[in-house]
């Protein structure tokens, strides 16, 4: 992620500045998963009874402060025209371009947030997504075949590493991420909206301001829309125009509407990328002589949605 953003690896970017940053990541991922009274008696915000706005504040603080140096040290590199011996094209380089133009509506600040929000929000949601589709295609070895041969059918025999410009000439694998996003979608429940009139919906009505939470769990598992809900068929995508870019309601892990997530696109090409790179060139098997059969698949709630007991397999270099 951080390389994607900043073409740099931030957790290997210097001792104890690494360390402190893993702890900020972790620390804002913990806070926000935390029961909040606040959250049932509003009127308790002010007084902030159990310190989680104090602690996500100071978090919050901390990895702005981090993101707005390397912000300020490539302003300076742009400004010494050190940028024509060294092009990054990354995500920074073209928020920057953007805020920097003529009447430009993007600030530094609006740069700065938006940089927190794809980097916290889509650490946890990609690796819980990559992991689930790990263990499924582990407890499948049918369909981990089956992605295999594609992707070697694809990339070939050798050690041809996967590109972006791959993943549309790759169905199956594509069929593997929508069904781990509907079967375990990383985000239980979307962020929540708050409904700005009286709506009547289904028959019942929402009131003004009312909060409003979109069980996405729930969409991915109901009968009626879903055959066979409670299996891992990535199948049932290859025949169907279904896609979870905010079109079809059925597969909404990302939201939709003027709300949608703005980390999609990096999401679609990083977890794309990141399992066709495990399963190219390489065989897996579960410590310990554990039996895919057995594999722990319970589901551990909260923000986001871990497994209850983390994967644990070992690569092994596939020999042609």
């Amino acid at each position: 992620m951080s390389s994607t953003l900043f073409s740099m690896n931030l957790v290997n970017f210097g001792g104890f500045k690494s360390q402190e940053f893993k702890e900020i990541v972790c620390g804002i991922s913990e806070e926000a998963a935390k029961p909040n009274v606040v959250d049932f008696f509003p009127i308790l915000r002010i007084f902030d009874p159990q310190g989680a706005r104090a602690r996500m504040t100071k978090h919050f603080r901390k990895i702005i402060y981090i993101f707005d140096g390397i912000v300020e040290e490539r302003l300076r590199l742009r400004a010494l025209d050190e940028m024509d011996t060294k092009e990054y094209k990354d995500v920074l380089d073209y928020l920057l371009e953007v805020m920097l133009e003529e009447n430009s509506q993007i600030s530094r600040i609006h740069v700065l947030h938006l940089l927190l929000d794809l980097f916290v929000a889509g650490l946890d949601t990609t690796s819980i997504t990559i992991e689930w589709a790990m263990a499924e295609l582990l407890r499948n070895p049918e369909k981990m075949q089956k992605l295999k041969e594609e992707l070697e059918h694809v990339l070939g025999k050798n050690e041809k590493q996967i590109e972006e410009s791959h993943i549309s000439n790759l169905p199956f694998l594509g069929a593997v991420v929508k069904e781990t996003l509907r079967f375990h979608t990383p985000i239980p429940f979307l962020l929540p909206h708050k409904s700005q009139q009286d709506v009547e919906l289904c028959g019942f009505t929402v009131p003004k301001n009312a909060q409003v939470w979109v069980n996405v769990w729930a969409i991915g598992r109901d009968s009626s829309i879903w055959t066979n809900p409670n299996e891992f068929m990535p199948e049932r995508f290859l025949e169907s125009k279904i896609d979870f870019k905010g079109q079809d309601f059925e597969l909404i892990p990302f939201g939709a509407g003027r709300r949608i997530c703005p980390g999609l696109p990096l999401a679609y090409r990083t977890i794309h990328i990141v399992l066709g790179t495990l399963v190219h060139g390489y065989d897996w098997k579960l410590v310990n002589g554990q039996k895919a059969k057995d594999l722990d698949m319970s589901e551990n709630f909260g923000l986001t949605l871990h497994k209850a007991q983390s994967l644990q397999a070992i690569p092994i270099k596939t020999q042609h």
